[in-house]
């Protein structure tokens, strides 16, 4: 049996060979006179090699290829249409998602200062008509979302393609464009496609190869079609619901199917928009009368800029039916009077589904689903385009770590480990709030679950053999008696059947049981339980244990829990230059690398800890920064910070707590021994208190080993 000093010898010995294997192999990609085409011998494809190609150009597409972009990293994306929509769709953009947003070069600030004012899209309204009788309204903007108690900024309200907008702006100045295929070009082969949106690419085909994937995809200029075979690293779909990438693959959805069949309904009325400014603002507005029902979205009320969705039941009703002109009538009768200016821009019929992909990754972690093209969500509470945003934020440092061969391609399967139970959970919390929505025409006397049923019926039972347009007569028939429901002669206060039923709507709004806007504890306080991190398995009493109790609340508790977000505190750096001048602690965490940061107390121990991750951290060519957290007050007796604790390195900042009455590590659930590792996505990745640690040279490389899929 060997002596341990062999074994030592040994593990020395693989490390300086693994160490020299990545130095050959970045010697040869790096080599001027290798030819990027070169890695794609025997695959039959001329192009160039891209370490990343995303399919899609929308929000989460773009968002993805500006985080690796700033990262470094070569990519370009493929996108199917040969323009960008201008249909709205996504609107609301939760508070994870504008935290992400404020490292993108300021976009959280130019949608802030694009979007409507707050006080004009703030409330739910739900009405008889738009000059109608209110039923009731509901506030979904508290104190401390102004305040910004739990994230430095709020949740915003901006249309997805005024989003989209920016999202390419920024992309331009970091050297990103929109290409647009001439026939009239003379393609070369092999000129480079990085930084490249590429328009009217349809993906066809892809072939996994040992070092990627081939995607064969069909460019469409309008007029005529050629084919072009592109290989890649790594493949991401970010290509909405109806996936391509995600058939190609062969991965299933699971989950709950055909929810509620809707026609969206764009359109553009400065009259409507000046009327709901003056008297009645929101930004979603339920209306139920016997003509019509809907819900009418408020994008932009001085604009004049609306969504309409209306009920859709195929194939009894078709999407033929839905004429501008049909449309103008059914949005007359919502509103309670023929509008003048009515200017229909966009029809588009859709299912709501509640749906998550079996798997995230396929062949061999080469593909990868981001976005809709891995859930498919009601849009109760706009989790769709918000989860899919966090996705791309959660992947693009793993790829970073991965392509520069310090990670692991295990680092990848942490992506669906994390991701997909979060998409399972917003699954579940969209489809229990697009119920509560159904609550309130439930109260009203129109069970939409019987509609649905009844529809059923017609479609599947003794109904079906009756000729078609007797059974649309026979649905249209059966809803008319049902919107007699809410007619003045039902709801009033003269009525006990109407005064019964406005009561009950009056206590599922007191009650907070319709639709919901915010959810703090899940938008903030989501957790990834493994993955790239190190769970906590202590049962010491001084950690913190309410998040993740499983008690059902809205409320957001911080935590400095493995998996979850980094709290947001204000804290002042020492170098300020006036005593105004505050970051938050996600602030501490680049947005333009990706960076570790390890939080630490100024102590003799949790220094020594800090010393020797730097060091393990340099050794495996992980980016870190330390960052040490001050007590109030401290700044003026402890000039000169850490220099002398952490010398040679430069890379650390000392912070003061800026509120004497809220301590960070009380805020953490830990004490001021306390030790955090954040991932550059910004949620923890290891805990402990400096005494715990018994050998700090083992726990580090542990502990990094473990996050990198060492």
């Amino acid at each position: 049996m060997p002596s341990m000093a062999i074994v030592s010898r040994l593990r020395r010995g693989d490390l300086f060979f693994s160490r020299l294997r990545r130095q050959l192999a970045a010697a040869v990609a790096a080599c001027p006179f290798t030819s990027s085409a070169a890695h794609d011998a025997g695959t039959g494809v001329s192009g160039p090699h891209l370490p990343v190609l995303i399919v899609g150009a929308g929000p989460v597409g773009l968002v993805l290829s500006m985080l690796l972009t700033k990262f470094g990293i070569k990519c370009a994306v493929l996108e199917k249409s040969l323009s960008f929509s201008r249909h709205p769709q996504a609107h609301f953009i939760n508070n994870r998602s504008m935290e992400i947003f404020r490292k993108l070069d300021g976009l959280a600030e130019e949608i802030e200062s694009s979007q409507p004012p707050v006080d004009l899209w703030r409330k739910f309204i739900y009405c008889t008509s738009l000059s109608g009788s209110i039923l009731g309204s509901v506030d979904h903007m508290q104190p401390e979302d102004f305040e910004k108690v739990n994230s430095p900024v709020c949740v915003a309200h901006l249309s997805q393609y005024k989003l989209v907008n920016l999202l390419l702006k920024k992309l331009e100045k970091l050297g990103m464009h929109v290409y647009r295929h001439d026939p009239s070009d003379d393609w070369e082969p092999d000129s480079p496609l990085e930084k490249r949106i590429l328009m009217g690419h349809e993906c066809t085909s892809i072939q996994p190869t040992n070092e990627g994937v081939i995607v064969t995809a069909r460019v469409h200029n309008g007029t005529t079609l050629e084919e072009r075979r592109l290989h890649c690293s790594i493949l991401i779909a970010s290509d909405g619901a109806r996936s391509t990438i995600r058939r190609l693959v062969g991965v299933e959805m699971k989950g709950e199917r055909g929810l509620q069949e809707l026609i969206s309904v764009h359109f553009m009325s400065m009259d409507l928009g000046n009327f709901l400014l003056k008297n009645r603002p929101g930004m979603l507005f339920f209306v139920f009368n016997q003509d019509a029902i809907g819900v009418l979205v408020a994008h932009h009320l001085e604009q004049g800029e609306f969504v309409l969705q209306i009920p859709y039941y195929p194939p009894q009703q078709n999407y033929q039916d839905f004429s501008p002109q049909a449309c103008e009538k059914i949005i007359s009768k919502l509103v309670g009077w023929a509008l003048q200016d009515v200017q229909v821009l966009d029809i588009k019929p859709w299912v709501m589904h509640a749906e998550v992909a079996e798997k995230y990754l396929t062949c061999n972690n080469r593909v990868i689903l981001v976005g809709d093209a891995a859930h498919r969500f009601p849009p109760a509470g706009g989790f769709g385009m918000n989860t899919g945003i966090q996705d791309v934020h959660n992947i693009a440092w793993k790829i970073f770590y991965f392509l520069k061969e310090v990670a692991s391609s295990s680092v990848l399967q942490t992506y669906e480990s994390e991701r997909r139970p979060i998409a399972i959970s917003n699954t579940n919390l969209s489809v229990e709030n697009f119920k509560a929505a159904m609550s309130v025409p439930s109260a009203l006397g129109l069970d939409p679950t019987v509609a649905n049923s009844v529809h059923r019926a017609i479609n599947t039972g003794l109904g079906s053999i009756i000729p078609k347009n007797m059974q649309k007569a026979v649905l249209e028939g059966i809803f008319s008696v049902g919107r007699a429901q809410l007619s003045d002669y039902v709801l009033n206060e003269k009525n006990p059947v109407g005064v019964m039923r406005l009561e009950k709507l009056k206590r599922i709004f007191a009650e907070g049981k319709s639709l919901q806007l915010q959810f703090p504890a899940h938008d903030l306080g989501f957790c990834y339980k493994e993955g790239a991190l190190v769970a906590d398995t202590s049962e010491n009493t001084q950690y913190c244990n309410r998040a993740g109790s499983g008690r059902v609340s809205r409320e957001y508790i911080p935590t400095g829990r493995p998996g979850s977000r980094l709290p947001h505190m204000h804290v002042k750096p020492f170098t300020a230059a006036s005593t105004e001048e505050t970051l938050s602690t996600l602030d501490l965490v680049s947005g333009d690398k990706p960076e570790f940061l390890l939080i630490i107390a100024p102590l003799k121990a949790s220094y020594h800890i800090a010393r020797v991750i730097l060091t393990k951290a340099e050794e495996l060519r992980v980016l870190l920064k330390v960052c040490i957290v001050w007590p109030h007050c401290s700044c003026q007796s402890r000039s000169t910070g850490s220099r002398a604790e952490l010398e040679p390195w430069k890379n650390y900042i000392d912070v003061e707590e800026c509120k004497k009455d809220r301590s960070w590590w009380d805020m953490c659930c830990l004490t001021n021994k306390g030790v955090l590792l954040v991932r550059p996505d910004e949620h923890i990745a290891w805990r402990t208190e400096s005494d715990r640690v018994a050998d700090a040279v083992s726990e580090a490389e542990k502990v990094l080993s473990r996050v990198l899929g060492l």
